[in-house]
C-alpha cells in the first residue's frame, strides 16, 4: 500500500483545489452564513462539483460513475476541507452512495446511482437519535402491517437532512435497542406525508436537521437491500463516512497551519516578528509532526476502502481519533498564537475552530473511537 498519491490523484487534488479557492473560499461560507441561505449551500457550485465528477468518483462506470476509487474522492474532500466549503458531497456522495453500494439491491443500485451521478438526486443518512454518536441505540421503528410498513421515530443531527431530496432513515424492524440485529434502512422522499423537517443552525453552519416522522407509510420497494438486515452493512458505511471526514479535517487543519504560520511571520511584537520567539516555534514544530504523521495515516485509510476493507473498521476508527485530537489542538494553538483577534469573527480562524468542535462530534467522538479500536484489537 503505496502512501503517496498517484500521477492522476495528484492532479485530481491541484484541480479541486484550484476550484474551490476560487469559488468556494471561506468567504462564501461566511455569506452563508450571515444571509441565513434557505438551502445552505449554493446549487450551482455543487452542479459545477458534479459537473467535475466529484459526485460519481466511487460510483461503477456502468452507472455513469468515474469508478476512480476513494482515495480519489478523499483528496476531493481535503480541499473541500481547506476552504470549508458547503456541499452535499459527504452526505451524497460518500455516505448516501455507499450505502447504496453495499446494502442496496440492483434494482435500488440501477434506479438511483445513475440520478446521483447526474447530479439529480441528494441523500442524506437519517442515523442519530441522541446527542452521542450510537448507531445501534435506535429506537425508531418500522412495523410490518400486512404488505405494508409504517414507519414512527425521531431523527436529529441528520446532516443535509434539510435539503436532501431523499432520506435514508435507520430504523428498528426487530430485536432490543441496542441491538445490531433488526436494523432496517428505508429510502424516504423528503415530501413524504408524516415527515416533519426541522433545519438546525449549527455553530460552525454545517447543514444538519433534526426529523419527525408520524406513522410514515413505507412500501417493501422502499427498504433498503433486505428488512432487518442493515446491521451487516451499515458500519461499513459509516466507516467510509469516518475515514472521509478524516480526510476533511486533514484539510482544514493543513489550512489552519499554514494560516498560523503566515500570522507568525507577518505580526510583530517588541519590534520583531513573533515567530522568532523559541516558544512558539516549538509549539508550530509539534503541530507539523503531528500533522505529517496524520497524512500517513489519513492516506492509508482511504487506501484501505478499496485494497483491503476487511481492516476498514481498525482503521477507520484509528484515523477519525486522530484527526479529532489533531484538529482541536491545532485550532486550538490557531486561536492561542493569534491572540485575542483569533476569538473575533474579523479572522476566518474561528470558522475552522467552529467547524473542529462539530465535526469531531459526527460519527464518534475521540472516546468511542478509543473504545471501538481497543474493541477491534481484543482488549
Amino acid at each position: 500500500m503505496a502512501l503517496v498519491l498517484n500521477e492522476e490523484q495528484r492532479l485530481l487534488a491541484e484541480t479541486a483545489r484550484d476550484f474551490l479557492q476560487k469559488n468556494a473560499p471561506v468567504s462564501a461560507l461566511r455569506a452563508l452564513r450571515d444571509s441565513r441561505d434557505e438551502l445552505g449551500y449554493d446549487a450551482t457550485l455543487w452542479q459545477d462539483m458534479v459537473e467535475l465528477g466529484w459526485a460519481s468518483v466511487i460510483l461503477p462506470e456502468e452507472v455513469g460513475g468515474l469508478d476512480f476509487g476513494f482515495t480519489g474522492l478523499g483528496v476531493v474532500l481535503q480541499e473541500t476541507g481547506r476552504t470549508l466549503a458547503a456541499s452535499p458531497l459527504l452526505a451524497t456522495a460518500v455516505v448516501g452512495a455507499s450505502a447504496l453500494l453495499l446494502g442496496g439491491t440492483e434494482t435500488q443500485q440501477a434506479d438511483l446511482l445513475p440520478q446521483l451521478a447526474a447530479g439529480k438526486l441528494t441523500l442524506a443518512l437519517a442515523l442519530e437519535e441522541s446527542h452521542h454518536h450510537q448507531p445501534y441505540h435506535i429506537a425508531t421503528r418500522l412495523e410490518a402491517e400486512g404488505d405494508s410498513f409504517y414507519l414512527s421515530g425521531e431523527k436529529t443531527f441528520v446532516l443535509d437532512g434539510h435539503s436532501a431530496d431523499t432520506l435514508l432513515v435507520v430504523a428498528r424492524s426487530s430485536g432490543e435497542r441496542n441491538s445490531r440485529e433488526g436494523l432496517s434502512v428505508v429510502l424516504l422522499p423528503r415530501d413524504t406525508p408524516g415527515v416533519v423537517i426541522e433545519r438546525t443552525l449549527m455553530a460552525d453552519s454545517r447543514n444538519a436537521a433534526n426529523i419527525r416522522f408520524t406513522r410514515v407509510a413505507i412500501t417493501a420497494e422502499q427498504v433498503v437491500g433486505e428488512v432487518g438486515a442493515a446491521g451487516q452493512w451499515l458500519d461499513k458505511v459509516l466507516d467510509r463516512g469516518r475515514v472521509a471526514l478524516a480526510a476533511e479535517m486533514l484539510g482544514s487543519v493543513e489550512e489552519v497551519f499554514a494560516r498560523t504560520v503566515a500570522w507568525l511571520k507577518e505580526r510583530v511584537q517588541f519590534g520583531v516578528p513573533i515567530g522568532s520567539f523559541q516558544a512558539l516555534q516549538h509549539r508550530a514544530a509539534r503541530l507539523q509532526t503531528e500533522l505529517e504523521l496524520a497524512r500517513s495515516i489519513v492516506l492509508q485509510a482511504l487506501a484501505t476502502v478499496d485494497e483491503q476493507p476487511e481492516q476498514l473498521a481498525v482503521i477507520a476508527s484509528l484515523a477519525k481519533a486522530n484527526l479529532n485530537e489533531l484538529a482541536k489542538l491545532a485550532t486550538n494553538e490557531a486561536v492561542q498564537m493569534h491572540g485575542g483577534i483569533g476569538v473575533t469573527d474579523e479572522l476566518d480562524i474561528g470558522f475552522f475552530l467552529k467547524r473542529a468542535r462539530v465535526t469531531l462530534q459526527i460519527f464518534g467522538d475521540t472516546g468511542f473511537h478509543k473504545d471501538r479500536y481497543a474493541a477491534l484489537r481484543g482488549y
